[in-house]
């Protein structure tokens, strides 16, 4: 009987994070998460899915622990990235070994059963992703029945959108059963200004109080290097319009970055300049996530 052979490794396409996190330079609360990071590989035990955009270096949970243990942080949200499409494995595995207080937002189809389902649920999984800006992502056109699905288990839908389609989009998410995310305060090109018709729309869906957003990937928006100061007034807004409904998330390990890599304690350290009140950033940092996560320690 013939074996199958293994897949051959493949070459990164895309550089790797900072592996140094320095230590911020205010100290994070008790409690304090991030809210939005990816893991890969290795790829001999989670290969990659064959129409993927790029090829990550590797970057596992023990890189992932070691970076929130430099930073100070308590706890951590892993979100399904593109690569993987529909498998997994990965974060599931993660959430099984227990290492560090994590929860998880997978990526499923409508074929997705309901018993695997409320296994997800048992091990930490609290959300959906849908991510489309991409092609190889699955279908917006699940979204209502997904949000029917899931509704029962109290998780939410995750969005990654194009910019100029919240304008559009915004109506849907309002109607759908279950709380809303938005990736990475919405990408929106910091060019168009905060009175553009996209972001007053994501302005409008945190100000009805059933839509997030993470104040996250500052350097997918902005022209300037860091502390980006283009994003800052975007940041601000944001908070401003529901603060009770932001989370702040480092986006590691920063995929498909074709600026300089930053480094994962100044991109902590942007929110003393974003969220100036102490209290404010306890909220966005730890009150925030443990509701829409459900840590409960």
């Amino acid at each position: 009987m013939s074996v199958p052979t293994q897949a051959p490794i493949a070459a990164p396409t895309i550089p790797g994070p900072d592996r140094s996190p320095r230590t911020p330079r205010f100290q994070l609360p008790a409690g304090a998460c991030d809210c939005h990071a990816h893991l890969f590989g290795p790829q001999a035990r989670y290969p990659f899915d064959p129409s993927r955009r790029y090829t990550p270096p590797d970057a596992t949970l023990s890189d992932y622990v070691q970076v929130l243990k430099a930073l100070g942080v308590s706890r951590g949200v892993l979100v399904q990235p593109s690569v993987y499409m529909t498998d997994n494995r990965l974060i599931l595995d993660a959430l099984g070994e227990q290492r560090f207080p994590l929860r998880a937002v997978v990526v499923c189809g409508p074929e997705v059963s309901d018993a695997e389902l409320e296994r997800m649920h048992a091990l930490g999984v609290r959300g959906v992703r849908l991510n489309l800006r991409h092609a190889a992502g699955v279908s917006g056109d699940i979204a209502p029945r997904m949000a029917e699905r899931i509704a029962p288990f109290g998780w939410h839908l995750q969005f990654r959108i194009n910019p100029d389609e919240f304008v559009t989009v915004g109506p849907i998410i309002e109607a759908l059963p279950v709380d809303t995310v938005i990736d990475h305060m919405g990408q929106i090109p910091t060019a168009q200004g905060i009175d553009s018709a996209p972001f007053q729309a994501i302005l409008r869906l945190v100000e009805g109080g059933r839509c997030w957003v993470k104040l996250s990937a500052a350097y997918r928006m902005g022209t300037q290097p860091h502390p980006y100061p283009d994003v800052a007034p975007f940041a601000r807004a944001l908070v401003e319009a529901n603060p009770d409904r932001m989370v702040w998330a480092t986006d590691w390990p920063h995929t498909t970055l074709t600026k300089p890599m930053p480094n994962d304690g100044d991109l902590c350290d942007l929110l003393a300049d974003w969220i100036p009140d102490e209290a404010t950033r306890h909220k966005v940092l730890v009150d925030n996530p443990a509701r829409l996560y459900g840590f409960t320690e």
